[in-house]
């Protein structure tokens, strides 16, 4: 088998491509590290499992990494501490390890049912050396725990997902959705109980949006 090393891209390069995400903000240069590492280690494995239909290392960066940190921005103070955050889905770790790039402090836990894709998050998790991630391998309605804020992105079976994020959510916490905008009205009449904030188009996408709603007390 002939293994494939992806080119390293520089953090300037990085950076660069956040910009439209982060305006003003600017990513020290250890997370620009970490999100270099991660993405060559992303578009290593994608070689071999679906991790995700993006193969252009710069795309990922603006579709995956743009789209993350844009919503960590909104969510997560940088230097929050006792927060908690739950992905549903992860996939390949969007939007929750770049939380977690975003805010070291954050306590994760990524929920993924695919086996190889649980195995890849371990990987990353392991080569960026984070402290206080978990890895659920399993589905997320078997999952016990609740947390302040959870996230879901780019999910199948959305509105079944869609009600079991919500139950993970603690008392007061918030729901967070990066969604297309036709998902939008399926979301609100779905949780009728949620108060949802006005949802905000995502930089340089088509279509798509953060939508946060807060879980009642």
């Amino acid at each position: 088998m002939i293994s494939y090393n992806p080119p390293c891209m520089t953090s300037e390069r990085i950076s660069e491509l956040l910009a439209p995400f982060l305006e003003d903000d600017r990513l020290s240069e250890k997370q620009l590290a970490q999100i270099s590492t991660y993405n060559e280690l992303l578009t290593k494995w994608n070689a071999h499992i679906n991790l995700t239909s993006v193969r252009d290392p710069e795309e990922i960066i603006t579709r995956h990494f743009g789209e993350s940190f844009f919503a960590a921005k909104l969510l997560i103070p940088e230097d929050a501490q006792g927060l908690a955050a739950i992905d549903v889905g992860s996939g390949a770790g969007f939007p929750g390890l770049p939380l977690k790039i975003w805010n070291p402090e954050l306590a994760l836990t990524l929920v993924e049912a695919h086996g190889k894709k649980a195995i890849f998050l371990r990987e990353v998790v392991r080569a960026l050396g984070f402290s206080g991630v978990k890895v659920f391998a399993d589905r997320a309605e078997n999952l016990t725990e609740q947390a302040d804020l959870v996230t879901l992105r780019a999910v199948e079976r959305f509105e079944k997902a869609l009600a079991v994020a919500a139950k993970l959510v603690a008392p007061a916490g918030r729901l967070a959705l990066l969604i297309g905008d036709t998902q939008i009205e399926a979301a609100e009449l779905i949780l009728r109980e949620v108060v949802w904030e006005a949802p905000v188009a995502l930089p340089l996408s088509r279509g798509r949006s953060l939508l946060v709603g807060r879980v009642p007390a």
